[in-house]
């Protein structure tokens, strides 16, 4: 005698298609859900660099600061920046000096004065008077490079792998760190005479092992100067002959 077979539940006889459906679905989700991360992650870029070029273009020389602490984290974040310069050969014959001993910088500043005192006529010293107003116009002048919480200097060692190459190194790592503390918000400048190389190098012991590249005051700026007229870009670009 035959017998007709139960049907299957109509749940259970659907279970495959449900089961193709969702595993679709799934992988459609993820499909989405990856598109959108890659999108979402090329916005990100794209702002990224909108903000390189952003500090690049409002990158000043500032000479006067305000007296705000730089916390440390921040400044490894700059001179980590910096370390990541090009470099001969690999080499990386930087050494960054931090001073923010507020003594020593005061011995920086301490310096200079005299310096620029002693540039006076021995043979016909100054009056009292005269040198004490000279004295204080000087203190003035300088008054805004020495208001830095922080000075880094910039350093070379001549005994890197490559030290011929090292006056190309320095300034590559100067300009990186620049860049990074406007990109931290923090004003600096390239000083070299200002604050010459044989009173950095006296005041603050430093071996003759290492080439002072520049020093830099940094700090958060009183006011951000204005952005000093440029030449047009024409002016500096020869296509294929000069």
């Amino acid at each position: 005698m035959s017998t007709t077979p139960t049907p299957a539940p109509h749940s259970t006889r659907n279970a495959p298609r449900r089961a193709f459906l969702q595993t679709c679905a799934i992988a459609g989700t993820g499909l989405f859900l990856a598109n959108r991360l890659s999108a979402e992650t090329e916005l990100s870029a794209a702002a990224n660099q909108s903000d390189i070029w952003t500090v690049f273009k409002t990158r000043r020389s500032v000479r006067k600061f305000k007296p705000d602490a730089v916390p440390e984290a921040d400044l490894r974040r700059i001179l980590d920046a910096a370390r990541s310069a090009p470099t001969s050969g690999n080499q990386q014959p930087w050494k960054f000096l931090v001073i923010r001993d507020p003594v020593k910088i005061a011995a920086l500043e301490a310096a200079n004065v005299e310096r620029l005192l002693g540039q006076s006529d021995p043979k016909n010293p100054l009056p009292e008077d005269e040198k004490k107003a000279r004295e204080t116009k000087i203190r003035n002048r300088l008054a805004g490079y020495f208001s830095a919480p922080v000075y880094i200097v910039i350093l070379t060692d001549n005994q890197s792998t490559y030290p011929d190459y090292s006056h190309w190194d320095g300034p590559l790592a100067a300009g990186y760190l620049v860049l990074a503390a406007r990109a931290l918000g923090y004003g600096t400048v390239f000083v070299t005479d200002v604050i010459p190389d044989a009173i950095t190098k006296k005041v603050l012991a430093i071996p003759d092992r290492y080439t002072r590249v520049c020093i830099t005051p940094l700090g958060v700026p009183v006011a951000w100067p204005d952005t000093p007229e440029k030449k047009p870009l024409e002016d500096f670009i020869a296509w294929e002959t000069i």
